[in-house]
């Protein structure tokens, strides 16, 4: 009796984990795709985008005909401009004498000042470097100045259009084919194969910033890391290959160095490549539960074993999503996990409530909340997962979910004793949310080789948005052309040979070359393939 009782309780148990997975489905194809329900978001931005397209068409309308056109009220707010934007002043001529009674005796007792945000389109022009030549009387020799550096060999491209094109390619996702028709609408023909020859090149000469890019986020003590799919041409059909990041962020425990970002690529997610990444790297490293990092936190690693610290809201995004789908699914049998779910979910969020609280404050304070305030409730939250799990059976969602974390109880609760740790691995999230947007316009990388330049890019240019984030302001300029601004920042070694090479956005941090690297450009000729939509 005790027997078929409990093959009766399993076989429920396996009964409701597949309705769930149904539900689970069903969630995918008609529901949101994530905890903030972004589909539910991109239809109502396009809902407001149409409201006040309609809005304005039909103020442009009365405003012509003066027939009242019936639309809704905008609210009436001052807008405030960036104050680093230029300002163009225009003042209207005021008139002669007074409206009202012709006197000429006028005195200005203020202004109106009303602003307009516009825009000066981009455009193209040609430099010409003139170099003269001169002939010696004396000796007859000829003398002329050197030829000016160009950021590619015997290139004809300037760093502000290099800069262009890598921006738009890697940060606003638009392939080589259609950045190619619209110079084309502006005038100039440039082919993709002669810009792909381009993107080649300068990712080659950009190769050491990288690199210096890398030693300081290895050079941390606290590190983010997380990985995600990159669609990588093949014979027959794309393959998944995967774009590795390590984010060095100090900001949540006050820590003065700057932010950056560092990518690798890999054709597969085996965890040789982690470990390769790593090598030399022994700290504190969060990420998820991927069985690829565990031999770094081996005791006996070399040079030293890493901290593994774990993420609160990828255990947290599990419980989401059970509460979610019972919440909405119809059948009586998922409703059974709405409870346990949704009061998991609460105890995380009060626990994040109170992690938000002190955010950039230094180890030590964050230390003393976290023993005083946070610790308790995590226990707490810790205890009743134990009592609940008992409850569960094997096959319940909800107590996978539960696994997921208890299992892992050491490093989901290390913060509690280390003030730099955060509680989440948000920092490599956002990262990768770049190229996760990316992959609907490129589509897929071109081959390997492609995604390995790629990596280069987004290192670049991530690190380059991290410190706009950590200034509160975005540079007003992408590029540095002809190294100004470049020559004051860097040190003596890298900078005569980066003199105008395309920086994505400015970077502006100092990096002290090491003796014998530079970053000379070297034309990569024809061997750099493209095709129309790849990254």
């Amino acid at each position: 009796m005790i027997e078929a009782r409990a093959k009766l309780s399993g076989a429920e148990a396996l009964i409701e984990h597949l309705q769930l997975v149904i539900a689970k489905m069903k969630r995918e194809l008609f529901g949101p795709r994530s905890e903030r329900s972004q589909r539910l978001l991109d239809q109502l931005e396009l809902q407001l985008e149409e409201l006040a397209a309609a809005a304005g068409e039909d103020a442009a309308a009365r405003e012509t005909t003066g027939i009242p056109a019936q639309g809704f009220t905008r609210p009436k707010t001052r807008r405030n401009f960036p104050a680093h934007l230029p300002r163009r002043r225009i003042v209207h001529p005021a008139p002669a004498c007074c409206p009202c009674c012709g006197g000429t005796k006028l005195s200005k007792i203020g202004e109106d000042v009303t602003e307009t945000l516009d825009v000066v389109p981009r455009q193209l022009f040609v430099t010409e470097h003139v170099r003269e030549k001169f002939s010696c009387r004396s000796c007859e020799k000829i003398s002329q100045p050197p030829a000016p550096f160009h950021a590619i060999s015997r290139g004809f491209a300037g760093p502000s259009l290099l800069a262009m094109i890598l921006a738009d390619k890697y940060a606003n996702h638009q392939p080589l084919n259609r950045q190619s028709e619209q110079l084309a609408r502006e005038g100039v023909e440039l082919s993709v194969s002669t810009m792909a020859d381009h993107v080649g090149a300068c990712a080659a000469a950009l190769l050491p910033l990288a690199e210096l890019i890398k030693a300081h986020v290895f050079a941390a003590e606290r590190i983010h890391g997380d990985d995600t799919t990159v669609p990588v041409l093949a014979k027959v059909k794309t393959k998944t290959g995967r774009l590795w990041t390590y984010v060095r962020d100090d900001r949540p425990f006050g820590g003065a160095d700057p932010p950056a970002a560092v990518y690798f690529y890999s054709p597969d997610r085996g965890g040789a490549h982690p470990e390769q990444h790593l090598a030399d790297y022994a700290g504190i490293l969060q990420a998820d539960a991927y069985g690829g990092f565990n031999a770094l936190y081996e005791a006996d690693r070399k040079p030293g074993p890493i901290t593994e610290a774990a993420c609160w809201a990828h255990a947290r995004r599990k419980l989401f999503e059970l509460a979610d789908v019972a919440s909405k699914a119809r059948n009586k049998n998922s409703a059974m996990i709405s409870p346990i779910a949704f009061a998991a979910v609460q105890k995380f969020d009060a626990i994040f409530a109170l992690e938000r609280a002190i955010n950039g404050l230094t180890p030590d304070q964050r230390l003393a909340v976290r023993r005083r305030d946070i610790a308790p409730p995590v226990n707490e939250l810790i205890a009743w997962m134990k009592q609940e799990r008992a409850k569960l059976s094997r096959h319940n969602d909800v107590a996978k979910a539960f696994d997921y974390m208890l299992k892992r109880i050491d490093a989901f609760t290390c913060f509690l004793a280390d003030g730099r740790i955060c509680i989440s691995n948000n920092a490599a999230e956002r990262a990768l949310r770049r190229i996760a947007l990316g992959r609907k316009a490129w589509l897929f990388a071109g081959s390997d080789r492609g995604g390995q330049r790629a990596a280069v890019m987004l290192t670049l240019i991530q690190t380059a948005l991290c410190r706009a984030r950590h200034r509160q302001v975005y540079a007003a300029r992408r590029t540095m052309p002809n190294g100004s601004g470049m020559a004051r920042r860097c040190h003596a070694g890298i900078v005569d040979r980066v003199h105008g090479s395309p920086i994505p956005f400015g970077i502006v941090w100092s990096f002290r070359a090491p003796r014998g690297r530079r970053a000379g450009g070297r034309s990569a000729g024809s061997g750099f393939a493209c095709r129309a939509r790849t990254a």
